[in-house]
């Protein structure tokens, strides 16, 4: 007999999620992005989590978390009407639809905000997700997180008309 899956769902940010989004950043970053960054940037990258400003910046964007079975598995978050700011999914959830439903719904409050477009500085990693679903490439960046270099991609994406 089959076993049917739970089903994700998503919620807003609470202040108290931040340890656990944290994890859920250093791991995604450690575990997925090893064949685009070399080790000192995934380093500097995760050490972002370990920041007082980490849980600043997801409180002060609107940061949507998604669950399984009442458990945070990814989290994603638009800053201001127009940009995704970040998006990440724990390693052993991914391929399940989880970022998708995470950007659906980030699209569609942008959208009832009134923006025309959403922007995102796609990782090296993210940048297939983002390309598939519509978003262009605008311009290569260089960033420098805790004195390493990293390599992102600005892409934007036209949203429809409201439904």
């Amino acid at each position: 007999m089959g076993q049917t899956l739970p089903k994700p769902a998503l919620r807003p940010f609470l202040p108290a999620d931040v340890p656990m989004l944290a994890a859920i950043f250093a791991a995604s970053i450690e575990e997925l992005t090893g064949d685009d960054y070399n080790e000192a940037q995934q380093e500097a990258w995760m050490a972002a989590a370990e920041d007082e400003e980490f849980g600043r910046h997801l409180a002060a964007d609107l940061t949507l978390i998604a669950t399984l079975d009442g458990s945070p598995v990814g989290f994603a978050s638009l800053r201001g009407n127009d940009h995704v700011r970040m998006l990440y999914v724990h390693p052993a959830f991914v391929g399940q639809g989880i970022a998708t439903m995470l950007v659906d719904a980030l699209e569609k409050l942008a959208g009832s905000r009134g923006a025309k477009s959403l922007t995102v500085d796609a990782s090296d990693t993210a940048q297939g997700f983002f390309a598939k679903r519509g978003y262009a490439a605008q311009q290569r960046n260089s960033v420098t997180v805790n004195d390493e270099w990293l390599a992102n991609t600005t892409m934007k994406k036209t949203l429809g008309a409201p439904q």
